[in-house]
């Protein structure tokens, strides 16, 4: 989790890779939508490929850790 820093000069708060401004958020968004590795590090040449596993490890930590309600019935 070196590669995530979360300050609250950056970006209000929200967890960034380290050195930049790159919001976790965005790469695991951008991803969902069907960006490639190759295609977020193009677009952003500051990254390499281990902050890209280190946002997802962050996110995967952070939804583990999260207490779930399941929806009520009626």
């Amino acid at each position: 989790m070196d590669r995530v820093e979360i300050n609250p000069e950056i970006a209000r708060g929200k967890p960034v890779i380290r050195g930049t401004r790159i919001p976790v958020e965005l790469l695991i968004r951008k991803l969902s939508e069907g960006a490639t590795e190759s295609d977020l590090l193009d677009a952003y040449p500051r990254l390499i490929r281990e902050d890209l596993l280190a946002a997802l490890a962050y996110a995967a930590r952070v939804l583990a850790h999260q207490d779930i309600e399941p929806p009520r019935a009626g």
